[in-house]
């Protein structure tokens, strides 16, 4: 991220200052993170080692798994230690990181989510025909597009957040880095920038869809 001054990296506020609460919070976070992640390692062991779930949905739960385990390790392991060692900064590098990867991590799971709701229509509406319809090939090809069209989307909006200038402040009122916390702290023109975020926010599935 460019910077004529001397802001050198940011604060991240959180989410609270109540140590009770903070407390609390950081029990809350900690075990959810641990299920999440002992759950979702646990579906992609089976889908990979147990024959019974040889069935074209496999590589959807394995990726859909595996996006779960790394949008969540993008943001949360970073607040934890925010939480518990009271180290809100975040130097430049780190913040553009953890925006670019939550977004891609976020997008494809949308794509991957519509693709998945497809699968479970051919499987409904055209059982006999699914096996053909949903091979291995489609499979992966959905996967990859699910990939390449959500890095497509994020890249122009990042690109520009890359490109702000922040002046005085690098106090940012969030628990991890995002555009729209980042854009209120820049002293750049950041009209295009948001409208761009609106842009691919539009572009992106906000919910799976059946039909």
């Amino acid at each position: 991220m460019q910077n004529q001054t001397t802001v050198t990296s940011f604060i991240l506020l959180g989410l609270t200052d109540d140590i009770p609460l903070k407390i609390l919070l950081f029990i809350f976070l900690f075990l959810s993170y641990m299920l999440s992640l002992s759950g979702n390692l646990s579906i992609i062991t089976l889908t990979l080692i147990d024959s019974h779930f040889k069935t074209p949905m496999d590589p959807f739960l394995q990726n859909f798994s595996f996006l779960e385990i790394s949008f969540t390790t993008a943001c949360v392991p970073r607040f934890l230690y925010s939480v518990s060692s009271e180290d809100k900064s975040i130097t430049h590098n780190d913040c553009a990181s953890q925006l670019l990867f939550t977004d891609l991590f976020a997008g494809t799971e949308f794509f991957l989510l519509v693709t998945m709701s497809y699968d479970r229509y051919v499987a409904i509406c055209k059982p006999l025909h699914y096996v053909a319809i949903m091979s291995n090939r489609v499979c992966k090809n959905f996967i990859l597009f699910c990939w390449v069209t959500a890095l497509m989307i994020i890249l122009p909006p990042v690109r520009l957040s890359l490109g702000l200038e922040f002046c005085d402040s690098n106090v940012i009122d969030h628990f991890c880095c995002d555009a729209s916390p980042l854009l209120k702290v820049s002293c750049s023109d950041t009209r295009g920038t948001e409208q761009m975020v609106v842009a691919c926010a539009v572009l992106r599935p906000s919910s799976p869809s059946c039909v």
